[in-house]
């Protein structure tokens, strides 16, 4: 018997099987829940080959965050193959490459107006999906990388990520009254797609493990997978509006 037998879940952010969505899938099929996905755009054939790789193949069907009808269309799909849902896993970020690097002048509004539309408001809009099928209350994670702090080279990514921080927490606020718990996981750096995009991912890689107190592993994101589950499970009722870091404990060392 897993922890999340019974539940119905939603997991956005699935390109290949090194995402952390995808450890996310495996686990929560592991632990009983039933699993969908979404794709968009030119990553959804990618996520329709990875979901072949899980242990149950799951369903996949297209969300744009930045397209209004994906709104409708994603949340009747998954009424089709969950009828409710019980937990949605925000895996979604996207900057252009202005926003990133060494150079924060570069970027004008329109390149980040997009980094905050996918990054940061797309947390609401997947609730705006979501959030109507949730009929016994439930549960939104998103995947987050801390940003108490400025990072090299993450610049506009990293106003969005404090953008995406605030959000969660507004949300918690207004969902909370249904029921529906908004956490943020903070996971330390970790080998994926999405992360060999960011200029400078190296020096992170350089210094985590060694500042980090128990240790870390740019290469096994199974903690990351751990918490989130547990997050969309019974076992945090009263937790909402949280940032739980998983990232070795380096959040909480000085230089």
């Amino acid at each position: 018997m897993g922890i999340l037998d019974g539940k119905n879940i939603v997991i956005t952010g699935v390109l290949t099987d090194a995402s952390l969505a995808f450890g996310v899938a495996r686990l929560a099929q592991e632990e009983g829940a039933q699993v969908v996905l979404t794709g968009a755009g030119r990553g959804l054939s990618l996520t329709q080959r990875t979901a072949r790789k899980l242990p149950n193949p799951a369903p996949v069907f297209e969300f744009d965050v930045t397209n209004p009808e994906h709104v409708v269309s994603a949340r009747e799909a998954a009424r089709e193959h969950l009828g409710r849902v019980d937990a949605v896993l925000h895996a979604i970020g996207f900057a252009p490459a202005a926003c990133l690097g060494d150079d924060l002048m570069a970027a004008t509004w329109d390149d980040v107006s997009v980094a905050i539309q996918i990054s940061a408001f797309s947390l609401k809009t997947l609730a705006d999906s979501f959030v109507p099928l949730m009929t016994n209350g439930g549960t939104i994670v998103g995947l987050d990388f801390d940003n108490t702090v400025a990072w090299p080279a993450y610049n506009w990514m990293g106003v969005a990520k404090s953008a995406f921080e605030s959000t969660n927490r507004y949300l918690a606020r207004e969902l909370g009254p249904r029921g529906i718990r908004c956490n943020l996981v903070a996971a330390g750096p970790v080998r994926t797609l999405a992360a060999k995009s960011i200029p400078g991912f190296a020096k992170f890689e350089d210094v985590w493990d060694s500042r980090a107190p128990l240790g870390w592993d740019v290469n096994d994101g199974s903690a990351v997978a751990k918490t989130c589950v547990a997050l969309m499970s019974d076992f945090f009722p009263s937790t909402t509006g949280e940032m739980i870091h998983v990232d070795g404990g380096y959040h909480a060392t000085g230089a």
